[in-house]
């Protein structure tokens, strides 16, 4: 039976093995914990695997050193979205131009960080057992282990997917599904897998079934960066080099390089504590904010010597595109999310500055999500979807991207023909410098191309968005993070750009292309509709979905992510949190 504890501290950890995984002797200079971590969520079975006296001390470290900067850091991204409110566009920096002209310094790429070299196909997808055997039983060169949008953060998806990992790495996860299925690792060999890349949740999550108290007796939720991270670290480090792998990871959601030069920090510490080289960890910073956009030079610079390259998170860049801009007026206000390609001017932008500044720098440059979910009952669908998946593709491909994600094994095959008809036998093209891209201010702001270019509001981008972010969220409020909605795999990113785009078409006052406005009466019927429509089964909460929605997509305030206050008042503490 699983057990409570309250105000659990390091000092009085649960019972676990007489040794750490990550642990290694005490030497001179290894700094002694001044606060404490209390534990305040139920521990299931094996949660003291995880949770053991020496994960607990380093956690409590690396909150001890980074807790303010972290605040400070959040701090000053609400400032900078009240200067764009003000009419102040994003810019890149005159005081770090000396970085961008510097043309002498390269990250650390691939060096030294095997299983890195050759990333042309991704999977992605959250962490339980099931999930993480299928992927790593694909024939994609790195699964992308995500407890960030793809992860309901649920207490129970937090421990039990360190978990998995853990006996991932070790070559011993299995699975058994309540239907009776197994499901295990088709090689206990890690090099025979794809290369797993962690991604943690951002800096502006917090980890609730923890808090932190400092030396002052000030007590706060703990960062779930910071958990997150240490917990797989801590455990797997050693363990990952050991098996001819390294810890890699995905940072997601930065809006800076100050941002970039606190995980550097966090890094270089862990490093340290655990007894590992300088540079053993190797990240991908996620450009999917459109203030990184104008710092992707000055990320890879603070994070050079643990950097591998970036990512062009597009779903997430959409989102910020929007919520930077949604008070902004008609000329900002951005069409159906299905009509927003990524040949939109301001989209392309993006992306091939984002391959010309990782080539410029010797790093990686992976290209974005392919969500598509393949329907064997309906090959005609399918081969439609993987026609646009094939052209998505090859135009990153020849773009001069090195790899790309795609959400479902199917997909694999079809976007490694795309990236092996570019690359041949070589692992990547970073060699292959963009010098012919000259993107500014205005080419990466000109968010009204893509209506220019024909693209519109319409009533069923109106009701895809309400039924999409709906039927998310719900999903997600029964601790499922990575949904299947209408043959695409949706994640916490795309339900952020449905509801954003709801609330900016209403306080614009913007009308579909029958010339009908969308208002706040208009939505809410269309959401009582959608709600009326779906189908009610024991265990769902969509009542709880449709309150999140119009909080977030029909308040007057605009909530900067739908998932923290979600998390606070319907995740935490429901049936779906625990054991």
């Amino acid at each position: 039976m699983p057990i409570t504890l309250t105000d659990q501290t390091t000092t009085s950890p649960p019972p676990g093995p007489t040794s750490d995984a990550g642990a290694r002797p005490e030497r001179p200079g290894r700094p002694t914990p001044s606060g404490t971590l209390r534990i305040t969520g139920t521990l299931g079975r094996r949660y003291d695997e995880i949770l053991t006296p020496g994960a607990l001390d380093f956690l409590t470290a690396l909150h001890d050193r980074f807790v303010a900067r972290r605040h400070e850091l959040l701090m000053d991204r609400q400032q900078r979205r009240q200067d764009v409110a003000d009419g102040i566009d994003p810019d890149f920096r005159a005081s770090t131009r000396p970085v961008r002209d510097d043309p002498t310094w390269r990250v650390a790429g691939s060096t030294g960080a095997p299983g890195l070299e050759d990333r042309r196909v991704e999977i992605t997808g959250p962490t339980d057992p099931k999930m993480a055997i299928n992927a790593l039983n694909s024939t994609a060169k790195v699964w992308l282990a995500d407890a960030e949008d793809a992860s309901s953060p649920t207490w129970r998806n937090v421990v039990e997917g360190q978990l998995a990992l853990h006996d991932a790495i070790r070559g011993t996860l299995e699975h058994t599904s309540p239907e009776g299925k197994e499901y295990r690792l088709r090689s206990t060999t890690l090099t025979d897998l794809p290369t797993i890349v962690f991604r943690p949740r951002g800096w502006h999550l917090i980890e609730k079934h923890m808090r932190y108290v400092d030396r002052a007796g000030v007590s706060v939720s703990a960062s779930a960066s910071l958990v997150d991270f240490g917990l797989y670290v801590f455990h797997n480090a050693r363990e990952l080099v050991a098996r001819g792998r390294g810890p890699y990871l995905y940072l997601p959601k930065l809006e800076g390089y100050r941002e970039a030069r606190l995980w550097n920090d966090v890094f270089t510490f862990a490093q340290e504590w655990i007894g590992i080289e300088h540079g053993t960890i190797r990240a991908t910073v996620l450009v999917e904010t459109l203030p990184a956009a104008f710092e992707m030079e000055e990320i890879l610079y603070e994070l050079r010597e643990h950097c591998a390259g970036l990512n062009a998170g597009r779903w997430d860049y959409l989102f910020s595109m929007i919520k930077s801009f949604r008070t902004r007026g008609a000329s900002y206000v951005l069409p159906d999310r299905a009509q927003v390609t990524m040949t939109a001017p301001f989209m392309r932008a993006y992306t091939e500055l984002l391959v010309a500044t990782c080539h410029r720098r010797g790093a990686h440059a992976i290209g974005g999500m392919s969500a598509f979910i393949p329907d064997r009952r309906r090959p005609e669908v399918t081969e439609r979807a993987f026609a646009q998946v094939r052209a998505d593709k090859a135009r990153e491909a020849a773009d001069g991207f090195d790899g790309t994600w795609v959400a479902h094994p199917d997909l694999i095959d079809v976007a490694r023909g795309e990236f092996d008809a570019v690359l041949g036998d070589r692992p990547h093209q970073v060699s292959r410098l963009r010098e012919d891209v000259n993107v500014g201010q205005h080419e990466l702001l000109d968010v009204g191309s893509a209506r220019r270019a024909g693209a519109t509001v319409t009533a069923a981008g109106l009701r895809a968005n309400v039924s999409v972010g709906v039927r998310y969220i719900e999903s997600w409020l029964r601790g499922v993070g990575a949904a299947a909605i209408d043959h695409l795999m949706e994640d916490a990113a795309t339900a952020e750009i449905s509801r954003s785009q709801v609330w900016q078409w209403i306080a614009s006052g913007t009308r579909t292309d029958n010339g009908v406005p969308i208002t706040h009466e208009r939505v809410e019927a269309l959401l009582a509709e959608i709600v009326d429509d779906l189908p009610r089964v024991e265990g769902n909460r969509i009542d709880d979905a449709a309150t999140v929605f119009r909080a977030v997509a029909l308040s007057e305030d605009f909530p900067t992510f739908l998932t923290i206050g979600a998390y606070s008042q319907y995740l935490v503490g429901s049936p779906q949190d625990q054991p």
